[in-house]
């Protein structure tokens, strides 16, 4: 029998015979880690592996509120220059799977039941591929990342802190590991125009690409091995080398990216590359084959209990399908028959619609999709005060048919408030927007994070949201303004993932060897640290955003009518209103139902003042006078030793209303703070 350790005690295989060999073993071993009842139970948690932790923080200090606030009220720093931190955001900072490994304590504790790790695949070494986004080798990991064991040892433990283990996986496409040579044998770096279906680059039929052809790079990034060559060292080409082929990839040139087009299989989005990463030709057997099989080969070696998948938009249904269902069925041969398969569905939520509306023909095997759409973009104005809470609890119906209240549908949707490339709106955090004087700074986002925990889906926590990263006090924007701060290119993602561990100064520069750029820095440009720092970590187990999160993914844990339960938006009276739907800036309330048992969310997202109101309850379940206890008070949380406020945990609030048939039965919720939230639970 051979199991995970068996696997990774063998050297990594490089063809797809050789991962097929182990998968066969694989499934006769048992002892893999089981599957969830329910994904909609978990807490999951996004981050990027070179920005997380370098397992080296006990050698730095920690930056501390106090000290960021003062670089937001200070913000002058003799001899930083900001435009070199902007420039280490484009490097590899040196996070590693064993210092994830070692804030395994930290995450358990802020409430985290799943962990999300961007691609950690093999990228070309050359390249400042840190994201992960452009694999060389299929079957290996980044040795920048550590080693196949380290991966192995982290997904042990995460299992052992009761986390499961979600890998990032692209299907649609590779890195560069090939270049297209012009007919005079020059390569061209930045790829050719795109060509309509079916036209490719080498098509003799085609006379504006007659000639053309490719070379797989060499492992000094040059286009030296030619096309029909397969084997060469590990950095050469593409691994596994069933892949160094060109039937293997669309050869179609770079085109656009955003064709909303999404049903139509010959779509040019379907086809084109990205920038410099080549689309596979996953039509062409045995292409897609032969992925499924070294992500099989994942599952099988590290024990990890779903996939993201990257770039679903980009799939055809049908290859979406038959990946979907190949590991799927893989998974549950190894007693994980719940494996999480979410899709990164860009394009707005009609792409998104139609990949979820087509779960039949997907044989239900796509678990979710990420809402990073509409859907995040209303979820953020409403935790801003900036929309009604309808904008998201109403919006649903728009994004969703049925949504509503219906617990089904809770398990399709992946929300997400923050995240790595924001391929809708702004390229920034959402707390780099709170203005730098603001006295809710520090934990707005938690209103966000709130109504994630608290609606309909599968809640994401983005890396650094538990410390509200902003980015630099606003009075240096401008110096950043050049170096693409929110704007949609110019490498303006940098700015949503800064490393939390606080790193002196990145890894040396891509066109080094790669032992050397495993053990050397470039120490002419600082560290791209949290806040517009170098060399102090973040990681603050007493900053307000982490307590507060923390205690309502406690709260949600105890409680599963906050997880699975259906849903209503409720309707409030502000003074001198009726009940109705509050405007923007005013509370948000809704309810969750399981089995007769009301559980009631109040949340308020004025950053300025409190706020309040009667809010609606279900008048078929509660008669006047039950009470409603409360389970947990952001505010409370935030102070636990200098609570004075309304509303502490423990106390209840009596059912009042229904004097008249036409009046509701209401709570009397009072004084909010800004940007705090209160969960209440029916007590019968």
């Amino acid at each position: 029998m051979t199991g995970p350790r068996d696997l990774l005690a063998q050297a990594p295989p490089a063809t797809v015979a050789g991962a097929r060999d182990a998968l066969a073993r694989a499934r006769t071993a048992g002892g893999y880690y089981p599957s969830p009842a329910d994904w909609r139970d978990e807490v999951l948690y996004f981050l990027l592996p070179d920005r997380f932790s370098d397992g080296r923080e006990s050698g730095r200090e920690l930056l501390t509120r106090a000290e960021i606030q003062r670089l937001r009220s200070h913000p002058g720093r003799p001899g930083w220059n900001w435009q070199a931190w902007a420039e280490s955001g484009k490097r590899w900072q040196g996070g590693t799977l064993d210092g994830i490994r070692g804030r395994l304590d930290y995450l358990q504790a802020l409430g985290v039941t799943a962990l999300w790790i961007g691609p950690v695949f093999r990228q070309r070494i050359r390249k400042d591929t840190y994201h992960g986004y452009g694999i060389q080798n299929f079957l290996n990991i980044d040795e920048r990342f550590g080693t196949r064991g380290h991966l192995g040892e982290l997904v042990a433990a995460a299992h052992a802190h009761r986390i499961r283990v979600i890998l990032d996986v692209i299907v649609n496409h590779s890195g560069d590991n090939w270049a297209y040579l012009r007919p005079d044998g020059s390569a061209d770096e930045h790829g050719p125009p795109f060509r309509s279906w079916p036209g490719y680059y080498g098509d003799p039929a085609d006379p504006a690409t007659a000639g053309w052809s490719l070379a797989w790079r060499d492992e000094l990034e040059q286009p030296t091995i030619p096309a029909a060559s397969t084997g060469g060292g590990p950095y050469e080409g593409v691994l596994p080398r069933d892949l160094q082929t060109p039937a293997a990839y669309a050869r179609a040139g770079r085109g656009s990216l955003t064709d909303d087009q999404v049903a139509n299989p010959r779509a040019e989005h379907k086809r084109t590359d990205f920038l410099t990463l080549k689309d596979f030709a996953l039509d062409v057997a045995p292409t897609l084959a032969d992925l499924v099989t070294c992500y099989q080969y994942a599952i099988a070696a590290f024990d990890v209990d779903g996939f993201r998948i990257d770039t679903v938009k980009h799939m055809t249904l049908e290859d979406a399908r038959n990946f979907c269902g190949a590991v799927a069925e893989y998974a549950e041969s190894l007693g994980k028959p719940n494996f999480l398969l979410v899709g990164e569905i860009a394009g707005g939520d009609r792409a998104q619609d139609y990949f979820l509306d087509n779960l039949a023909v997907l044989q239900r095997n796509l678990t979710a999709a990420l809402d990073i759409g509409g859907a995040r973009e209303h979820l953020g104005a409403v935790a801003k005060g900036l929309a009604a809470g309808q904008a998201y609890l109403g919006g649903f119906d728009a994004i969703d048919e049925g949504f509503g209240s219906h617990r089904s549908h809770g398990s399709r949707h992946v929300s997400v408030l923050d995240d790595h490339d924001h391929v809708v709106g702004r390229k920034l955090r959402f707390s780099a927007e709170i203005p730098d004087d603001s006295p809710v700074k520090d934990h707005q986002v938690c209103a966000g994070v709130a109504l994630q925990l608290f609606t309909l889906g599968i809640p994401c926590i983005y890396y650094g949201t538990e410390q509200a990263l902003a980015g630099p006090a606003h009075t240096e924007v401008p110096y950043l303004l050049a170096e693409g701060w929110g704007q949609g290119d110019n490498w303006a993602d940098r700015y949503l993932r800064e490393a939390m561990f606080g790193p002196e100064h990145p890894r040396v520069s891509h066109d080094r060897p790669l032992g050397e750029q495993l053990s050397d820095v470039d120490a002419s440009l600082p560290g791209f640290g949290a806040f517009g720092t170098s060399g102090r970590h973040v990681f603050d187990s007493a900053s307000p955003s982490y307590l507060r999160i923390a205690a309502l993914c406690a709260v949600r844990a105890a409680h599963p009518v906050l997880r699975v339960g259906r849903q209503y938006p409720r309707q409030v009276r502000l003074p001198g209103t009726g009940f109705e739907f509050p405007g923007a800036g005013e509370v948000v309330a809704w309810s969750r139902i399981l089995d007769g048992h009301e559980a009631v969310v109040v949340l308020n997202p004025n950053g300025e003042h409190a706020r309040g109101g009667d809010v609606v309850i279900a008048a078929e379940l509660s008669l006047p006078g039950t009470a409603y206890e409360v389970l947990a008070n952001t505010a409370q949380a935030g102070t636990p030793t200098s609570f004075s406020g309304t509303h502490a945990v423990g106390s209840t609030l009596a059912a009042r209303g229904r004097t008249s048939p036409d009046e509701p039965l209401y709570l009397e919720v009072r004084d909010i703070p800004p940007a705090e939230a209160v969960v209440l639970l029916q007590r019968p």
